[in-house]
């Protein structure tokens, strides 16, 4: 039997685990209630557990029937949003704030559901070893674990990771070897004017003024210093100042993120950024200091390792399932980092299509977790085997 006829007879086992994790969300470094849960169930299936691994993380081992010194590593994200949802699901999320918005609920039952059909037939050589990440959602999940000893204590020869996108086509396994996500930076710009009574701008100095202009000059990061063949995004997300209608401020701040896959670009585009703010800050006699942090790496899929699994995805699913033309994200994903320690690659599900990830309407398509854990599966079963 396939692996994805095997898991599709404890589909709805899967599916009822998924919709729990989704209706008690824990944001990242939070995850108590669903590591344990995962834990358990890991122990359960006969799997040597390791809890607490870069905070709450979870690593499980399970040895084959053979021992050929194969390690394949497969990762799944575990954490939740800051987000209210907005769906009428009879399993939405219980705590306010609070949401699987992402779909890493789905990743995680996936990767429970590869791992339960692993110890159940044991039909490969080597080691698998489950890796169940936290705080992905720009926390630093991935390089927590690593910090912790993840690929010291745990060694892989290689690692796999996969997301749904809720974009479609349904159960279609899409990949390509090279950048695939891109790097991000966050960055808190903090401007220090003089407050006044709003009737008296001239006696003050108005950090509003100061950061609307600056955040206007930013973008030209993009447009005149940036290489145009280059891709890059500088993205203002948050803008506080003031809280009367009578008072000009004392401080402005603003934040936002920057995402590209050139290194290059990278440090162009943070240099820059503080020569403005240095040069804004003189003309209009403001203080202004900015805080960049490196939050994402480049997430780049290695040759070998993008091979074996467009090839078991189309051993599983057939050609017409591969999608081998999508084109890079510039949405970010800490798996780069485990994947610059091991080679690795990270594919995408498409599911059916409707309201887009981090979208407080988000409902994650169930019917691709076979799917997804299937593939996960079967990466351990033929790369144990090579």
């Amino acid at each position: 039997m396939s692996p994805i006829d095997r898991i599709t007879t404890y589909a709805d086992e899967l599916t009822a685990l998924r919709r729990d994790l989704h209706a008690h969300p824990e944001i990242g470094f939070e995850e108590v209630r669903t590591s344990g849960i995962v834990a358990d169930l890991l122990e359960g299936f006969g799997i040597e557990v390791h809890r607490n691994v870069g905070g709450t993380g979870v690593v499980g081992i399970l040895k084959g029937r053979s021992d050929n010194g194969r390690r394949i590593g497969l990762r799944a994200d575990m954490d939740a949003l800051p987000i209210e949802e907005e769906t009428n699901l009879p399993y939405r999320s219980t705590i306010p704030g609070k949401m699987h918005a992402c779909g890493h609920d789905g990743h995680t039952t996936m990767l429970v559901g590869a791992a339960r059909y692993l110890a159940e037939t044991r039909d490969f050589d080597g080691t698998a070893v489950f890796v169940f990440q936290p705080a992905e959602e720009g926390l630093g999940g991935a390089r927590a674990m690593l910090a912790d000893g993840l690929f010291t204590r745990f060694p892989c020869d290689e690692i796999y990771g996969l997301h749904n996108q809720p974009s479609g086509p349904h159960g279609t396994i899409k990949l390509r070897p090279g950048p695939i996500m891109a790097a991000a930076d966050f960055f808190d710009i903090h401007v220090k004017g003089r407050g006044i009574h709003a009737a008296q701008p001239h006696s003050g100095i108005d950090p509003i003024v100061v950061a609307t202009a600056l955040a206007q000059a930013l973008q030209s990061i993009v447009s005149r210093n940036a290489d145009p063949l280059k891709s890059i995004v500088l993205s203002i997300t948050r803008f506080e100042a003031g809280s009367a209608y009578n008072v000009i401020p004392d401080t402005a701040h603003m934040a936002g993120t920057i995402r590209t896959f050139d290194r290059d670009l990278r440090k162009l585009a943070g240099d820059r950024m503080r020569e403005l703010a240095k040069g804004y800050g003189a003309a209009y006699g403001a203080e202004i200091t900015v805080d960049i942090q490196d939050k994402f790496s480049v997430l780049e899929n290695a040759a070998d390792q993008t091979q074996a699994a467009i090839e078991t995805a189309t051993e599983l699913f057939g050609p017409e399932r591969v999608d081998l033309n999508s084109s890079p994200k510039m949405g970010s994903e800490d798996f780069a980092d485990m994947a610059m320690a091991v080679p690795g690659a990270y594919a995408w599900i498409g599911a059916s299509p409707g309201a887009g990830l981090h979208n407080p309407s988000y409902n994650f398509d169930d019917t691709i977790i076979p799917i997804g854990a299937a593939f996960l599966a079967r990466l351990v079963e033929r790369r144990t085997a090579a």
